[in-house]
């Protein structure tokens, strides 16, 4: 007698697995979810996000409209959410922004995909329509692009506008021509060199955020030990990562018996004379500033005073990397070769006050690109918030920098995309056609969420701006200030071509993926075995 195949088992007890139909619709539902979810936050008039912690970091509250710190920060089951996630945070690390365009074109391709397969059109017949529609839209934008390097006024020009589009979904949408400024000043010190490294930020609470300013050299915000000097001209700097602790006994974890008090005071004495032929090694650099990213003790800064060096504890990680680059020195951690070790320099070290706290400046740096952007705010989340907006500019501005080609904004791009594929589409014969005007309906969301946002109607301006497309208006894109079409060369709304092709194409790479699902399967969880020690 057979055995019918449903009741034979092959997955572990517990293990779930979702075929077909379902998989298919369970991975769709999740990607949109996350697609909309982060659609209300799109464009100059995009809406924030509160995120409250639990856990660990209970009350912590974040407010932003940025997709990668949203995304990242929401816990999701869903695999195709997941993959979505995943494609925000790659899109931030490599271009820094479209986060958010890029999670909702992913979005909405899935949910022209859901449509297609319910008229019983195969995945694959989808996939590959999209890929001729890709291929035709990063063609029509690479044709539309501009080289913005020929003219240095010009390129300038361009910088700032992209710096304020980039600017005007933020926070700092109110005062975008003055970080707009900030960011190209700093971007242009580096000279092409694309070294987002040497820009450092810091955040200091208090005064409003256009009391925020760009400091040439680096800011390090630590103080001087006691009795040290306070200012230093022409400085050798000596960056180490060591500890400066005579107490090797506690910091080991170990323990000593002894017979007598004189012992112990035996143990201390030899471990003083310890320390001070390690400082003397330090000295023997011919160093005058000694910045160590462990703790220093008092009895090794008594030492440096009395040898005149400014030395600075706890120098944060981050910040010793950065200061290391700036001013050239090497992060060394043993002392035995001062021939071999490369101090670093720089013209001046002084105190300087930012609000109510003292920082130390570093003057002349040897990279003389290094700067520090000083951002103010009256709350910890607005400064947080200035300082992600920022960072976007900054990347989109340094990814414009090493690729000179700007497009324009304001649903620009989208519509000349779409154009483009429907045109292409009306002249291909199968289904692929059909997937293709898809894409296109898809790229049409993106200014279609754009004007949703600001209270427009979306339906009429996104129809006027194709209008005004098929007449042959490429450079017409929404203006949201005003809520109708406009010239975007006039309004001066550019974004960087890197950054928009990337987004069309990671969308689409992303969205195939999910489409190509036809079965998810659960692993089961895995069981702590008792423990039969004490049985």
């Amino acid at each position: 007698m057979e055995m019918p195949l449903n009741s034979v088992r092959i997955l572990k007890n517990e293990a779930q697995e979702e075929k077909g139909e379902i998989a298919r619709l369970s991975s769709f539902i999740g990607a949109i979810a996350i697609g909309d979810l982060v659609k209300s936050t799109l464009g100059p008039k995009g809406m924030d996000k509160i995120l409250v912690s639990i856990g660990r970091n209970a009350g912590n509250v974040e407010v932003t409209n940025d997709g990668a710190t949203i995304l990242k920060s929401v816990g999701v089951d869903n695999p195709a959410a997941k993959i979505l996630v995943d494609m925000s945070r790659v899109q931030d690390e490599e271009v820094g922004d479209g986060t958010t365009s890029v999670t909702v074109l992913a979005s909405e391709l899935l949910r022209e995909a859901e449509k297609l397969i319910e008229q019983k059109i195969h995945p694959q017949t989808i996939i590959s329509g999209w890929r001729m529609a890709t291929a035709i839209a990063s063609q029509e934008l690479q044709k539309n692009s501009e080289d913005i390097s020929t003219d240095p006024e010009k390129f300038k020009e361009t910088l700032m506008n992209i710096a304020k589009t980039t600017l005007s979904s933020k926070i700092l949408h109110q005062h975008k021509d003055f970080f707009a400024k900030l960011a190209v000043d700093a971007i242009l010190r580096l000279k092409g060199s694309g070294k987002l490294n040497a820009i450092q930020i810091i955040k200091k609470t208090g005064g409003v955020l256009e009391d925020s300013f760009l400091d040439e050299g680096f800011l390090l915000d630590k103080k001087p030990g006691v009795h040290q000097p306070k200012r230093v001209e022409k400085a050798k700097i000596l960056v180490a990562n060591t500890p400066m602790d005579t107490d090797k006994i506690k910091v080991f974890g170990s323990s000593i018996k002894v017979d007598s008090l004189s012992k112990i005071a035996a143990l201390e004495i030899a471990e003083k004379e310890k320390m001070k032929d390690k400082v003397q090694k330090i000295l023997n650099h011919k160093c005058n500033v000694f910045i160590n990213r462990q703790l220093i003790y008092n009895y090794p800064e008594q030492l440096f005073a009395d040898a005149g060096i400014m030395a600075i504890e706890h120098a944060d990680f981050d910040g010793i990397e950065r200061l290391a680059l700036v001013t050239g020195a090497e992060i060394v951690s043993t002392f035995d070769n001062p021939s071999l070790v490369r101090l670093g320099e720089c013209d001046l070290i002084e105190q300087v006050m930012i609000g109510e706290d003292t920082l130390l400046r570093f003057s002349g740096v040897k990279l003389g690109e290094a700067c520090t952007i000083v951002i103010r705010g009256a709350t910890q989340q607005i400064i947080d918030e200035a300082d992600r907006s920022l960072h976007d500019a900054l990347c989109v501005l340094a990814t414009t920098v090493e690729k000179t080609a700007a497009v324009y904004g304001g649903g620009c791009c989208e519509t000349l995309m779409a154009n483009a594929v429907l045109k292409k589409a009306a002249k291909t014969a199968g289904k692929e056609s059909i997937a293709m005007e898809a894409f296109a309906r898809a790229l049409l969301q993106l200014p279609t969420a754009i004007a949703d946002n600001a209270g427009y109607d979306s339906a009429q301006l996104v129809s006027e701006l194709r209008a005004a497309h098929t007449q042959g208006k490429h450079s017409y894109g929404l203006d949201m200030i005003n809520g109708k079409v406009a010239c975007m060369a006039e309004l001066g709304i550019s974004e960087s071509f890197t950054v928009k092709n990337r987004v069309l194409i990671s969308a689409a790479e992303a969205a195939e993926m999910i489409v190509r699902v036809d079965d998810i399967i659960r692993c089961a969880p895995r069981r702590r075995e008792p423990d039969r020690r004490h049985c």
